[in-house]
C-alpha cells in the first residue's frame, strides 16, 4: 500500500470518529445556550438546509448510490484519487459519518455547526 492510500484511509478514519464523537456528545445531552447562538441537538432529515427531507427512508440509499458512484470514478481515474488522497479521505470520512447517522439515528446528527460542515473547507487545503 503506497502513501496516498494510507494518507486517504487515515483520512477518512481521522474525520468519520472525531465527528462520531462530537455527535456522541450532544446524544448524551450536551448542550450549550449563548447570546447569540446555542448548540443543541438536533436530527436533520434531508441534506444541506433540510433539502430532500422529502425522500425520507430513500434519501440514505440515494446517498449510498452516489458515493458508489463517485468511488467508480475514482478508481477509473486513479490520477485524481491518488493526487488528492487526505481530502477525497476527508469528505468520504465526514459522508459515511452522515450515512451512519441516517442508518442509526434515523436522521444526520446535527447541532449549529456539524464536525462535516467544517471539515468541507478544510478538505481542499491539501489540495
Amino acid at each position: 500500500m503506497n502513501k496516498a492510500w494510507i494518507f486517504l484511509c487515515a483520512a477518512g478514519l481521522l474525520v468519520f470518529g472525531v465527528d462520531q464523537a462530537i455527535k456522541l456528545l450532544f446524544l448524551e445531552g450536551f448542550r450549550w445556550e449563548g447570546d447569540f447562538f446555542s448548540l443543541i441537538l438536533t436530527f436533520n432529515k434531508g441534506v444541506a438546509f433540510s433539502m430532500f427531507a422529502f425522500l425520507e427512508e430513500y434519501l440514505k440509499y440515494l446517498q449510498i448510490v452516489l458515493i458508489a458512484a463517485l468511488g467508480i470514478y475514482l478508481a477509473m481515474h486513479r490520477d485524481v484519487l491518488l493526487g488528492h488522497a487526505s481530502a477525497i479521505g476527508m469528505i468520504a470520512g465526514a459522508a459515511l459519518s452522515n450515512i451512519y447517522d441516517r442508518f442509526i439515528h434515523g436522521g444526520v446528527v446535527d447541532y449549529f455547526f456539524g464536525t462535516t460542515d467544517l471539515i468541507l473547507p478544510f478538505s481542499i487545503l491539501p489540495t
